[in-house]
């Protein structure tokens, strides 16, 4: 048993099991923060036996290429509902301020996506809103959003999206 003692020298004796639970659920919120997220964990697998087997993308005429329908689907995996951690990629702005801070946007995982076609498939793009706002100097820097993401469809004139979250950080991309 381990005995802890207050400021008025009274002891209060805690369980030790109590005192290590407590500590690893403190750690554990500390460590969601930093659960890195890997942007195929975002597709089911069916889409990924469908990306490995996709053949080359067709570009006809002059219209964008295009990715093969089943592809487009936005299928989702339903276990990453809800899962808090860290992202990252490149920002597709969608609102910003007058003094060009972004605060809502898609983030897409390879540069040029969405403003190039085709756009990604849609659980490869996240709908992401930063009430705080933040700049980059060039839509080809990259940036961690870290948040809690959500299954939630948005479809845009630019894209649509399988995924969304509320950013609580946006930062610089680092290794």
């Amino acid at each position: 048993m381990l005995t802890v003692f207050s400021t008025s020298g009274r002891r209060f004796p805690f369980a030790r099991g109590a005192l290590v639970l407590v500590l690893g659920s403190v750690l554990n919120i500390a460590s969601a923060a930093d659960r890195e997220i890997d942007w195929l964990e975002l597709m089911p697998e069916e889409d990924l036996n469908l990306l490995e087997s996709m053949p080359e993308i067709e570009h006809e005429g002059d219209g964008p290429p295009t990715l093969p329908d089943e592809i487009m689907t936005g299928r989702v995996v339903p276990g990453m509902d809800g899962v808090s951690g860290k992202i990252p990629g490149f920002v597709v702005p969608l609102k910003t301020t007058e003094d060009m801070r972004i605060l809502e946007f898609f983030l897409v995982p390879y540069y040029g996506a969405c403003i190039h076609v085709p756009p990604p498939p849609p659980n490869q793009i996240i709908h992401v809103k930063y009430e705080e706002g933040f700049t980059l100097e060039a839509l080809y820097d990259p940036v961690w959003i870290e948040g809690e993401l959500v299954v939630e469809r948005t479809e845009n004139d630019v894209a649509d999206s399988s995924y969304s979250m509320v950013a609580s950080k946006v930062a610089r991309y680092e290794e």
